[in-house]
């Protein structure tokens, strides 16, 4: 058993993987180049950071890049990845070389399925155009295994793949703790809860929606091998948790929905647990952005929980009306062009919201703390950073559940 789990877990079996793949790390020009790239972002102060890879065509034709951080990663570039095994100071990291560009871009769409743009366009849109009671589950359940994932890295301290042998094509969370994969579990439990959920609501058989969670679920795990942001134990692991929370909640699926809708207590026990468990998050000696992530994570559950009682309060759930299973609904032209007004509204309101409850949450905890606003450290205080993005993301759960909906109809787009 330890003999199959050190298997599992060794660097060399990622490795593997992406070359099979066609993934492959350029080592001999990996040193020169990284010290060419520093010294030329110290001689240039007008150099810019992006998220994403920067690429190049080789002589033989194959795509040749370089990954780098993240614009979330503040202007203090002087960070490091001991804890994790990377050993790496400052935003350089190892070139690559692929030699397969369809599983290249397919593998990095599914792992962007893990990230906040995904959440913040996914989850919002179930509520707008298919089914709020969908959307509702999926918050509940990516809430609890977020929350898990999460508090589980940082109490388990396991590090990610080494590099080398590993080629890493993201560095933002390459300071967080690998076990277990937070990706692998979210990408279990939506899948999944969207297949259990929606086969009770829409005419479509319960094996196709299985199907099309699997093969979602599936992407995204092996994204994350090819990225090489986890072993494949932190994947098997993410998994193997996601099926059992969902197994060990799914009977109390709609007990809880009851309560959550119609419990007078409902909104203040979801804000208060909301605001104690990110206050409560696990203690660290070097700043990650896990306590950050898991905090707005909470704060749009939170939010989008007391949205949804609001809406059941008022008797305006925007749910669809009829007898379940309902057909679903029809992909026509004028369909699809109000759910892209739907979309571009939605998130044009969420945005907003975003930049004016953080910019005036931020400036107020600042002042409080006598702190400059533009100080990167000061932001990363608990005082400050949990309840400046908890406030920030309980306020877009609510106007994603309440304002939204409300909006579409002024606006002719239901």
């Amino acid at each position: 058993m330890l003999k199959c789990i050190t298997y599992l877990q060794d660097s060399e079996l990622v490795a593997t993987f992406q070359k099979k793949c066609g993934l492959f790390a350029t080592e001999s020009k990996h040193q020169c180049c990284n010290q060419a790239q520093v010294a030329k972002d110290n001689d240039n102060p007008d150099t810019t950071r992006n998220h994403g890879l920067t690429r190049q065509r080789g002589d033989n034709g194959h795509l040749k890049g370089q990954s780098i951080g993240s614009e979330d990663q503040d202007s203090n570039s002087n960070y490091k990845y001991e804890a994790n095994g990377y050993n790496l100071e400052g935003p350089t990291a190892p070139q690559y070389e692929v030699r397969n560009v369809v599983l290249y871009y397919l593998f990095l769409v599914s792992a962007s399925l893990g990230r906040e743009v995904f959440y913040i366009a996914f989850l919002p849109c179930i509520h707008w155009s298919l089914d709020p009671f969908l959307c509702r589950r999926l918050v509940n359940m990516w809430t609890v295994v977020m929350y898990i994932g999460q508090a589980m890295k940082d109490v388990l301290k396991m590090p990610r793949p080494s590099s080398p042998p590993v080629v890493k094509l993201e560095t933002r969370v390459d300071a967080e703790y690998g076990m277990p994969s937070t990706h692998a579990m979210a990408a279990t439990a939506i899948s999944f809860t969207v297949a259990l959920s929606a086969a009770h609501r829409f005419q479509i058989q319960l094996e196709v929606w299985l199907l099309g969670a699997l093969v979602v679920s599936a992407l995204v795990c092996l994204s994350r091998l090819y990225t090489g942001m986890h072993s494949a134990l932190d994947v098997i692991c993410g998994v193997l948790i996601s099926a059992v929370l969902m197994l060990v909640t799914y009977p109390a699926w709609e007990a809880f929905d009851r309560l959550q809708l119609t419990s007078p207590f409902s909104p203040v026990v979801a804000v208060a647990l909301a605001l104690f468990l990110s206050y409560s998050y696990p203690e660290l000696d070097h700043y990650s952005t896990t306590r950050g992530d898991t905090t707005i994570i909470l704060g749009v559950g939170a939010g989008c929980s007391t949205g949804y009682w609001v809406n059941h309060q008022l008797g305006e759930t925007f749910e669809p009306q009829g007898d379940f299973p309902v057909p679903l609904p029809a992909l026509t032209a004028s369909a699809l062009l109000l759910s892209l007004g739907r979309f571009l509204v939605g998130v044009a309101l969420l945005m907003g919201t975003r930049q004016v409850v953080k910019s005036l949450s931020l400036w107020a905890l600042c002042t409080w703390h006598q702190v400059c606003a533009g100080d990167v450290q000061a932001r990363r205080r608990k005082e400050i950073e949990v309840p400046c993005k908890f406030v920030t993301y309980t306020v877009i759960g609510l106007v994603n559940t309440i304002v939204a909906n409300r909006a579409f109809v002024l606006l002719g787009l239901l």
